[in-house]
């Protein structure tokens, strides 16, 4: 007859006092046992319990009797953290404690518990640790406590919670073993689950990449270094309805403006905007282009410029700066590093010296009713203002019997209005913004109409005379 196998039967718990326990010799734990016991000491006060009760065993007296006091092999940082509550006095002297109390016959050494507690467990998997976050916070819990109870950043808990944003599809793979961490969480710059799970049917057999995953989920989109993007400034574009692709889990925070129709036109309406204040300084056009094409003013004459003079107080300042600046270099020549207030120091000299060799430039009245400007942007994003250029066809005639350029249009009463400068964007004629405050005032004719009336008053002029010659 086939004997039954043994039941196993645990330990039993009870409450000990803890004057009455002590740290067992056997706990395995020896280097840098007060590591992260501060934090725990922490989660035990903030919980105001213990979730895991103390390993402890019987100390028994020479005849091999119970004393009434315990070792602890396995706990020992608890212990410790329960101590530190004890000095604090958040924690009576003789509080009771949680503990398993192994049976005094047991075969199993004490440091085999010792060494069992701390090897035998398991790390959390990323995925149930976000999934606890979300749980959390879902239950009011904020985002700064998360992080708080669990000794993080908020930082890494958002990082954590913004996995909720990946396809279950793809948390499903990650969850099996399919995918890395690394490349999950590129998956998580683009909310569309559909796209992110196109992009995964694409790459899963390939070489997979994390900065693979973020170009194609990018791909439309147009990144935060754009000199369009910086033009614009994201603020603006967002309060115009722009949504932005962010990767919180990049170094730099890179981030994506998904809308380039609207970063487009936000873009030409800013530069549009910017033209017609320099129209009001008389000029004839106004090419404005975002991306002005090399030699744009090939072709074209250059109105000579003069620049406006320094005054008394301007030289004594620019020479001052000029005297500070050398100073400073002569004193920290020998320095491999300068200090962060010197400089900032030296940085704000060659602003303003740099401000004082850019002086605007003036130019003839007569010659900007002849002449335009380009403006465009540069890659950095900030402006390029290029004035000062006549076209061929603007060319004032060299005969001078012949009749001068008509600068302005006359009303029915003779008074002048000065003709509006012809504003263009990419090539095409920039639509002129409506003002109730001018709703009578005079505006250009189109260029092309300008030349089919022009060859009309020739072709009358020559029959007029005709019968005379």
């Amino acid at each position: 007859m086939a004997k039954s196998p043994k039941k196993i039967v645990f330990s039993r718990s009870r409450d000990i006092p803890f004057d009455k326990l002590v740290i067992s010799e056997a706990n395995v734990r020896q280097i840098r046992p007060e590591s992260g016991l501060d934090e725990l000491t922490q989660d035990i006060d903030r919980r105001e319990d213990l979730i895991q009760g103390l390993n402890v065993r019987a100390l028994l007296d020479e005849n091999g009797e119970e004393t009434g006091r315990f070792e602890v092999p396995a706990g020992g940082r608890r212990y410790r953290a329960i101590e530190r509550l004890v000095e604090a006095k958040r924690f009576p002297k003789d509080g009771l404690v949680p503990c398993v109390v192994r049976k005094s016959d047991t075969n199993i050494l004490k440091e085999d518990d010792s060494l069992a507690e701390n090897v035998q467990r398991a790390g959390l998997h990323p995925l149930d640790q976000f999934r606890a976050f979300k749980s959390m916070v879902d239950q009011n819990m904020s985002r700064a406590e998360v992080a708080a109870a669990y000794f993080t950043t908020e930082r890494f808990v958002e990082q954590r919670l913004r996995l909720t944003s990946v396809s279950p599809k793809l948390l499903d793979v990650y969850a099996d073993g399919g995918m890395t961490l690394e490349l999950l969480e590129a998956f998580t710059v683009n909310p569309d689950h559909d796209r992110q799970e196109q992009v995964w049917d694409a790459i899963q057999h390939t070489y997979r990449q994390p900065w693979q995953v973020r170009q194609m989920l990018t791909e439309a989109a147009v990144p935060s270094s754009d000199k369009r993007a910086i033009f614009v400034g994201t603020q603006a574009y967002e309060q115009a309805g722009g949504g932005v692709l962010r990767d919180l889990f990049s170094e730099q925070v890179g981030f994506w403006l998904e809308d380039p129709a609207l970063l487009g036109r936000l873009t030409t309406d800013k530069l549009k905007a910017v033209a017609d204040e320099i129209a009001a300084e008389g000029w004839k056009w106004i090419a404005v282009d975002v991306n002005l094409p090399y030699g744009y003013s090939n072709g074209l004459r250059a109105l000579s410029r003069a620049t406006v003079e320094l005054t008394e107080d301007e030289r004594a300042e620019r020479e001052s700066l000029r005297d500070e600046y050398a100073k400073i270099e002569g004193e920290y020549e020998d320095h491999d590093e300068l200090p962060d207030e010197i400089d900032q120091r030296l940085g704000e000299i060659e602003t303003a010296l740099e401000a004082f060799e850019n002086r605007p430039v003036i130019f003839e009245p007569s010659d900007i009713t002849l002449a335009g400007v380009f403006l465009g942007l540069d890659r950095d994003g900030e402006l390029i203002v290029d004035r000062g250029y006549v076209r061929p066809e603007d060319e004032a005639p060299v005969d001078a019997d012949a009749e001068e350029p008509d600068t302005d249009i006359g009303d029915d009463e003779g008074n002048g209005a000065t003709t509006r400068a012809v504003i263009t964007v990419g090539g095409e004629p920039a639509q002129p913004e409506d003002d109730d405050d001018e709703g009578e005032a005079v505006k250009p004719l189109p260029e092309r109409l300008v030349m089919e009336l022009t060859a009309h008053r020739t072709l009358a002029l020559r029959d007029a005379l005709a019968p005379g010659l």
